[in-house]
């Protein structure tokens, strides 16, 4: 398999030839591991790569596929958030499935305050889209290893939107479960699991090896009945930036008029309380929990009201377009993410379009708790409304 073959395949086209033994999944490893060398130098998405592991375990999937052993996923290629990704219980899961790992994706390095960046085994991580950009955090690295066609899925985790932000900021799918879902390491309740993806049905392959919930398929002809959704820019607190707006909702305006999604009934509201201040109290050793637990409980009740009306809440996946290597300035890109690890709703970022000066856009959809199919349900019709996720190499020309 050559290498641009593979870039622009999914997971489960990869799977699909494995099964069918049309390819081999030495073949597509060796393409992935082709493709990581060559862009490894600028992207520098990769802690480390375990090529000779990779090797191992694709022949070892290609010894059960011919021995007649299903494999949902068999010899598809992934990317593990951090060194220690490899242990995560969704890493554990699509090993079984018959995932191959390739190597650990970056994170931010040791010492630093803020996530929204990574560093990876050759320095700082490059937004593949604006190089002198961050790509996000803290699933930098998987972030990019997708968005380049290195990998078609890799893993994440999600505490604060280090799932949804880099995959916003790097024109990808990125989800974040409902948070107590799968066990996580975060003492705090506030992580939940995630993954990074190009494409739709890549996101419900997941969801039924590492959740064991098959996505809901839009009715036969058309995406189904609309999706009753909540708009709003800033959640009621937010410093959103005009240009971030205007591109989110025009991919909100481009899935109504092709009947995705239709507003929610009036008076359905879409403010909270800014969950900033008691996201940090409770990642706070010692500090004073009480108002944390009232910001808490008055903005699941604000939720609880929205989605008794609608199905959906839509905002920018951040207020800002993704910043400098320098760090992050005065404005929190977490921002519209963090209100759902603290209220636990499972959330994704759609990949909305472009700002004038080329930085991509997010579109967050929030469901409620144990929706995720749903999400994935709408991230299939909002495919079929444009045409997919673009690898950014294809993109670029190159």
């Amino acid at each position: 398999m050559d290498e641009k073959t593979y870039a622009g395949l999914s997971a489960v086209a990869v799977a699909g030839a494995v099964a069918r033994r049309e390819t081999a999944a030495a073949e597509v490893v060796e393409a992935a591991l082709g493709r990581i060398a060559r862009l490894e130098p600028s992207l520098r998405a990769f802690r480390e790569v375990w090529a000779d592991e990779a090797r191992a375990r694709a022949r070892e999937v290609d010894r059960r596929v011919a021995a007649g052993e299903r494999l949902p996923l068999a010899g598809v290629p992934i990317g593990v958030k951090g060194v220690s990704g490899i242990r995560s219980e969704p890493a554990r899961r699509l090993l079984a499935a018959g995932c191959v790992a390739v190597g650990a994706t970056s994170v931010p390095g040791p010492g630093t305050e803020w996530q929204t960046w990574g560093l990876g085994a050759g320095g700082r991580t490059a937004n593949p889209w604006r190089p002198d950009r961050s790509p996000g955090g803290s699933s930098a690295g998987s972030a990019v290893a997708v968005a380049a066609g290195t990998v078609p899925v890799a893993t994440g985790t999600d505490g604060a939107g280090s799932v949804r932000i880099p995959a916003a900021w790097c024109g990808v799918l990125g989800l974040k479960l409902t948070n107590g879902a799968l066990p996580t390491a975060d003492r705090s309740g506030l992580a939940a699991p995630g993954v990074l993806a190009r494409c739709a049905a890549d996101l419900a392959a997941y969801l039924e090896c590492v959740l064991g919930v098959p996505a809901r398929e839009p009715a036969p002809g058309g995406p189904g009945e609309p999706v009753a959704a909540v708009w709003s820019p800033d959640l009621g607190f937010a410093e959103s930036e005009p240009e971030v707006v205007r591109v989110a909702r025009a991919a909100v305006d481009r899935l109504a008029a092709a009947g995705v999604l239709r507003p929610a009934p009036s008076g359905t509201g879409g403010g909270l309380l800014d969950p900033g201040p008691a996201w940090l109290a409770l990642r706070s050793p010692g500090a004073a929990r009480e108002a944390a637990e009232r910001t808490r409980a008055e903005n699941d009740g604000r939720l609880g009201s929205l989605f008794a009306g609608a199905e959906l809440l839509a905002t920018p996946a951040t207020p800002n377009r993704p910043h400098g290597h320098d760090g992050p300035g005065d404005r929190y890109s977490t921002a519209l993410t963090w209100a759902f690890n603290l209220s636990g709703h499972p959330a994704l970022s759609l990949p909305a379009g472009f700002t004038a000066d080329g930085c991509p856009v997010g579109l967050q959809l929030v469901a409620g708790r144990g929706e995720e199919a749903l999400l994935v349900r709408v991230a299939r019709a909002a495919e079929d409304v444009g045409r997919a996720v673009p690898v950014w190499e294809e993109r670029r020309g190159r």
